[in-house]
């Protein structure tokens, strides 16, 4: 049964096996100056190979090198594949080390055929010096740039693997520095430690944003790199650095838009865990007052709601006090003077302002004016009691 290579080749098409099984012996002794001539080459055609072959990085080109034209000089006359596991491992090795150095496959691609030239010009030479026939070296020419291809795609191979392990090794990373963050009580070494880990610089101020967790899908490409993301039950949180500007915060309403999200307040990074609780509450007390799915809610654009909507009981008990003299009156009565109290608190007693807002006479304004000082008596001057009144009146008592 015929087998296929790496590239899709089957036996019947290794052009390897047309070759002569004596161009072997008659090539392994030139395989040292083919070497040098090889790697003089690579280094003269791409430039980031110009470097010394120095450290592990010459270690790792030189024995590729040398394990290509070794195993290459195997094959003549035979079915083998091009690579057996071990060589591959070789060639997948070359693929992971450009990842490492942050380089594109590119170079390396270009490298492989820059070898391919000179050793096909080195072995064509010997070739010919022997007397074999062009139908040979045409074969030869053959075998070298298929096996190229095999190298070629092993190396890819391995750069596809480690781009995938690294980018999954990061993106736990990532969730883990989340996670210390919004837990709090981190040390600071640690949060920093992991940040370096990660390659996530740790900004001085940032902000948790909560959402429903079906509400995830494609968010973390709609963040950008700079967001991390965790989960709680039933909620993804958002960790990302505050926008510093305006445009910033459109941008990042645009990216949140649609999804429910709850955006906390800007804190220093050791304290995101309390932009968190703040996100949380604003979604459990405010949320339900918006349209599903909106616009994100800024807690830092509801403060006062949220001071008012937090402890709903003591604000209950509150305006039982300070409203206790409008419960006598009658339902309508009771209803004309709240408003009106309302709209005295929040414009100063200015009468115009008043008039235009409850779209009323200016008298008919001084005459209630002057019921609620009747009902209220000498409370109305005490500056502390017309706080907590309008408290009340903003958290929809009255």
């Amino acid at each position: 049964m015929e087998q296929a290579t790496r590239t899709g080749r089957t036996d019947r098409e290794l052009p390897w096996t047309a070759l002569p099984p004596e161009l072997t012996p008659l090539l392994v002794p030139h395989l040292p100056a083919v070497t040098e001539e090889l790697l003089d080459s690579v280094r003269h055609d791409v430039p980031v190979y110009a470097r010394p072959l120095e450290g592990l990085f010459g270690d790792s080109i030189r024995r590729g090198v040398e394990v290509a034209l070794a195993r290459f000089l195997r094959l003549p006359g035979t079915s083998q594949p091009a690579l057996m596991e071990d060589d591959r491992r070789v060639y997948e090795g070359l693929g992971r080390g450009e990842v490492r150095e942050g380089r594109p496959m590119d170079a390396l691609f270009a490298a492989y055929r820059s070898g391919a030239r000179t050793t096909l010009r080195s072995f064509s030479r010997v070739a010919m010096d022997a007397g074999f026939e062009a139908g040979v070296l045409i074969g030869l020419a053959e075998s070298v740039f298929a096996y190229i291809e095999e190298l070629s795609a092993a190396s890819a191979e391995g750069y596809a693997v480690e781009q995938s392990e690294r980018a999954g090794e990061r993106d736990r990373l990532l969730d883990a520095l989340a996670d210390m963050l919004v837990r709090g009580h981190v040390a600071e070494d640690a949060v920093r430690s992991a940040a370096a880990a990660a390659g996530w610089p740790v900004p001085d101020r940032l902000l948790v944003v909560t959402l429903a967790s079906d509400r995830r899908a494609g968010l973390r490409s709609r963040l950008g790199d700079r967001a991390l993301l965790t989960s709680r039950p039933g909620d993804t949180v958002a960790v990302l650095p505050e926008p510093a500007s305006a445009p910033g915060r459109r941008e990042l309403e645009r990216a949140l838009n649609g999804r429910g999200a709850v955006i906390g307040p800007g804190r220093p990074w050791y304290a995101a865990a309390d932009s968190l609780r703040l996100a949380v509450l604003a979604r459990d007390l405010l949320q339900q007052e918006e349209p599903p799915g909106g616009e994100p809610l800024w807690v830092s654009d509801r403060l006062l709601d949220l001071v008012l909507h937090s402890e709903r009981t003591v604000l209950e008990d509150l305006a039982a006090r300070r409203l206790a003299p409008l419960a006598e009156l009658r339902p309508g009565q009771r209803e004309r003077l709240s408003s009106t109290l309302r709209s005295w608190l929040a414009h100063h007693g200015q009468r115009a302002a008043m008039a235009a807002e409850l779209d009323i006479h200016e008298q008919t304004v001084g005459y209630r004016v002057n019921q609620l000082r009747e009902v209220f008596g000498e409370a109305l001057n005490d500056p502390r009691t017309r706080f907590e009144l309008e408290l009340v009146l903003r958290a929809g008592f009255g």
